[in-house]
């Protein structure tokens, strides 16, 4: 006899003796003790005063209080997501933001300005090809010159050097100095190539120069729209151009 039932027995109290796990349970382990069923008990009746605490502070609640969560918030996927604030700027700061931008802007093309200022004069505006667009007209009097005309005898150089419009020597130039520069066929070749890319790198630095021309003007009329003067429009914006506005006219004080 254990010293639990001595103890009872001596009292003459029953001794109290654990419930036996039916056979048919035993699968699903052992039963629970008394101590367990206590905890268990607790912890259910702290969620039910919390949640009589949520619902009296749902009751005392003011139904008119605003909260900015309300129309920030938006449902994407079933979730609740706050919406990010955008940024806000006063009148007066988007036009400083403007004026800082038109400057960028005319600093970057007077820089291209240069480049092609530069380039002109290290190309001295000749064709890549050696020929000019426009033409050459001489004037005679007679018939007779006019068939008799010889180009080469007439600028006074070689017949070779009658299709270059630049760096042609006459004739009383070349018996006293001598040829100056590259004369090989394959190196005029290349210095015709590269005199082409510089064209073409002078032609984009013209482009990227105008282009950043109308961006400023596009920037200018878009400053200019921030103020309250009543305005209409009178051109729309295009590739090459921007809108053109007709303002209100104001007697400034």
């Amino acid at each position: 006899m254990s010293a639990a039932f001595r103890k009872a027995a001596k009292s003459g109290q029953r001794p109290h003796r654990e419930r036996a796990q039916p056979a048919s349970r035993r699968k699903l382990g052992l039963l629970e003790k008394k101590k367990d069923y206590r905890l268990r008990a607790d912890d259910y009746h702290k969620k039910q005063n919390a949640l009589r605490a949520l619902q009296k502070k749902a009751l005392d609640k003011n139904p008119d209080e605003f909260y900015f969560k309300m129309i920030r918030a938006e449902l994407q996927g079933g979730v609740h997501v706050i919406k990010q604030p955008k940024d806000e700027v006063t009148p007066e700061q988007v036009k400083l933001m403007r004026t800082q931008d038109i400057k960028y802007v005319e600093m970057k093309r007077v820089a291209e300005a240069k480049k092609i200022e530069r380039l002109k004069s290290e190309l001295h505006l000749l064709d890549a090809e050696g020929k000019k667009p426009n033409k050459h007209t001489f004037f005679f009097d007679t018939k007779k010159e006019v068939q008799e005309f010889d180009i080469a005898t007439h600028l006074d150089t070689l017949p070779e050097l009658v299709d270059r419009v630049y760096n042609r020597p006459t004739i009383a130039t070349l018996q006293k100095e001598t040829v100056k520069g590259v004369t090989d066929p394959v190196h005029l070749k290349k210095l015709a190539q590269q005199r082409k890319n510089q064209y073409d790198l002078l032609k984009q630095r013209i482009e990227r120069e105008k282009s950043m021309f109308v961006i400023a003007q596009k920037i200018q009329t878009r400053k200019d729209l921030l103020d309250k003067t009543h305005k209409v429009k009178v051109k729309k914006e295009t590739t090459n151009s921007p809108a053109i506005y007709k303002f209100k006219f104001q007697r400034k004080r």
